[in-house]
C-alpha cells in the first residue's frame, strides 16, 4: 500500500493538537480509527502534538499501521466541526480545513490519474483494434489477389486488380482515385494518388510476359503532359524486360516500377504500403533506378 503523504501526516498531527482539548476525546478518536489501545496509552502522558507524532511514526512501521493512518485521515475528513471545549476554535478549524483540502487534492489527483490512465488505455486499445482491422482488410485483399492467378478472364482479372490496389491505398489512408479518362477522352489512367506532395499516375498490366519499353513510354507521355510535380507508378504483375530498367533509369523518367511479387510482399504485411513507396522513391532519387526492390527491406 502506498504511504500517505508526509504533508498529510504532518497535518494530521496538527489536527490532533489543535482540534481537541481533552485527552480522553483524543483517546476515543484514536480508538474509533482503529489505533491499538497499547499504542494509544504508550504516549498519552506526552503533549498532544508529541503523542500524535509518536503514534503516527509507530503506525508507519507496518502495513496495517499505514492502513490505520488512512482511517485516521478519513475520520478527520468526516468531521464537520470540532468539540465545543476547544479554546482556540479558529486555529482548530483552520487546521481541519487544511487537512481536508490536502486529502481532497490527493483524492482528486488519484481520480485524475485514474481518468488519465483510462484515457491512454482506451486510446491504446483503440489503436490495437484499428491495427487489427487494418490487418484483417489487408488479409482479405491478399486472398483476393492470390485468387486472381487462377482466373482465365484477363479483363475481369485486370478490373479486380485495379480494385485491390485502390482499396490497398485507401485502407492505408492514402488518397486514391479509381481509373478514369481525361476530359478530352484521349488518355485513360488506371488510377491516381497523391503522396508526400507529389501526384502519381498509375498504370497496371497483367500480361503473360514482362512489360516492354513502349508500354512504359505510354505512361511517361501521360506524366509529361501534366504538372512538373506529377510522377508515375507502373505496376506489372509479371515484371519488366531488362532493357526497360535501362531505358527509364534517368532523372527525367519520373516513373516508379513495381511487380506482382512486391505487391504480394505488401499484401503479406511484410512491409507497409507507405514504407514500400518510400523505399522506391528514395532508391530512385539516390541511384536513378526506378525499380529498387522492396523485398527484404523490413
Amino acid at each position: 500500500m502506498t504511504k500517505i503523504s508526509f504533508e498529510i501526516q504532518q497535518q494530521i498531527i496538527q489536527c490532533f493538537g489543535l482540534c481537541f482539548h481533552y485527552k480522553d476525546t483524543v483517546v476515543s478518536f484514536m480508538q474509533t480509527s482503529g489505533v491499538p489501545n497499547d499504542l494509544i496509552l504508550k504516549w498519552k502522558s506526552e503533549p498532544k502534538f508529541v503523542w500524535a507524532k509518536n503514534v503516527i511514526n509507530e503506525l508507519n512501521k507496518t502495513e496495517n499501521g499505514r492502513l490505520i493512518i488512512r482511517r485516521i485521515a478519513t475520520e478527520f475528513y468526516k468531521m464537520k466541526n470540532i468539540p465545543d471545549e476547544v479554546q482556540d476554535r479558529d486555529r482548530g478549524l483552520d487546521a481541519l480545513r487544511k487537512l481536508k483540502r490536502l486529502i481532497g487534492d490527493t483524492q482528486q489527483n488519484k481520480v485524475n490519474e485514474t481518468l488519465n490512465n483510462s484515457y491512454h488505455r482506451s486510446r491504446q486499445e483503440m489503436k490495437i483494434q484499428l491495427r487489427q482491422q487494418l490487418l484483417q482488410k489487408i488479409e482479405e485483399l491478399k486472398t483476393e489477389y492470390y485468387s486472381l492467378f487462377s482466373s482465365d478472364n484477363p479483363q475481369e482479372r485486370g478490373y479486380r486488380l485495379e480494385k485491390i490496389v485502390a482499396n490497398l491505398f485507401r485502407i492505408n489512408d492514402i488518397d486514391y482515385h479509381d481509373s478514369y479518362r481525361n476530359r478530352t477522352n484521349t488518355q485513360q489512367l488506371d488510377g491516381y494518388f497523391r503522396f508526400e506532395g507529389f501526384d502519381y499516375l498509375v498504370e497496371m498490366k497483367w500480361e503473360k510476359n514482362p512489360v516492354n519499353s513502349p508500354k512504359i513510354a505510354s505512361l511517361k507521355q501521360k506524366v509529361d503532359t501534366k504538372l512538373t510535380s506529377t510522377r508515375g507508378l507502373f505496376l506489372s504483375i509479371n515484371g519488366f524486360r531488362d532493357e526497360v530498367i535501362q531505358d527509364f533509369s534517368n532523372k527525367d523518367a519520373k516513373i516508379l516500377f513495381m511487380d506482382g511479387q512486391e505487391l504480394a510482399y505488401i499484401l503479406e504485411n511484410r512491409i507497409s504500403l507507405y514504407e514500400a513507396l518510400k523505399v522506391k522513391i528514395i532508391g530512385a532519387s539516390k541511384t536513378g533506378n526506378p525499380n529498387v526492390s522492396i523485398i527484404n527491406q523490413e
